[in-house]
């Protein structure tokens, strides 16, 4: 069975609508070292530097699954030198992220094929998810060798391989996100307007918002962080009716 969570441990206003999925695309990170004079590979470092802390403080605000897209099916195509460096970084990464997992009773998920993944990052990518699988006080996903195009196919072909016709419902068990909320908010960060093959399933209903600060900009910032969640209280969800109604994803 699906599990969804949520705990709010920060008091909010009476009637503010809080985001129960907020999916990140962590744009801009060469462009902001760049910016800098640093080497572009720097941008990277930069972009986890604070990530804990956002993370706690979305979910201390009753923010319940933060998804993170940081490499994607096609990002195979960068030079050898950085993607070298990332596999070495996410390795680094979800390594703390397993005392964080513990210490604030986070569930992590990796989502993407590990197909083409080190073999040591992948196996971490499996330990991380099993030593977390029952914390209740929120998810963290990271999209990692992961493309929207990708999920669905292969959730196509285990759903032919189980020979019977499929619900919304039941499609979504074959798909790597069938146990997370669908996303209430997407934010894009670095002016790019675009979804990039970024969780299409999960996307259907989900509010956009794009601004101009990169990544590395925004994951240090509590006021953008605040932005974020004001944008997404302006927000009209009609989900194709003529009525606001609030949603928050049914439980499985």
């Amino acid at each position: 069975m699906f599990k969804f969570f949520k705990k709010t441990t920060v008091e909010t206003p009476t009637g503010t609508k809080i985001p129960q999925h907020i999916a990140f695309i962590c744009d801009g990170n060469r462009r902001w070292a760049e910016n800098r004079g640093l080497p572009p590979l720097m941008g990277h470092q930069a972009g986890i530097a604070n990530f804990e802390n956002l993370v706690d403080w979305f979910i201390a605000r009753g923010v319940s699954t933060i998804t993170f897209f940081i490499f994607s099916t096609e990002n195979w195509d960068r030079s050898e030198e950085e993607v070298d460096f990332l596999m070495d970084l996410f390795y680094s990464e979800l390594s703390k992220n397993m005392k964080h997992a513990a210490e604030k009773n986070l569930r992590y998920r990796v989502i993407g094929s590990r197909d083409r993944l080190p073999k040591k990052l992948a196996e971490l990518c499996d330990k991380l998810e099993d030593m977390s699988a029952e914390n209740t006080n929120g998810t963290v996903v990271f999209a990692l060798n992961y493309g929207g195009q990708d999920e669905i196919v292969r959730a196509v072909n285990m759903a032919i391989e189980n020979g019977e016709p499929v619900t919304k419902e039941s499609f979504e068990t074959f798909m790597d996100t069938g146990d997370l909320l669908p996303i209430d908010l997407m934010v894009r960060t670095s002016n790019e307007n675009r979804i990039s093959n970024f969780l299409l399933w999960k996307l259907a209903y989900a509010e956009l918002l794009f601004i101009p600060e990169h990544w590395p900009d925004l994951v240090k910032s509590e006021k953008l962080w605040q932005h974020v969640l004001d944008e997404y209280t302006k927000r009209d969800r009609r989900f194709g009716g003529g009525k606001k109604k609030n949603y928050s994803g049914k439980q499985k």
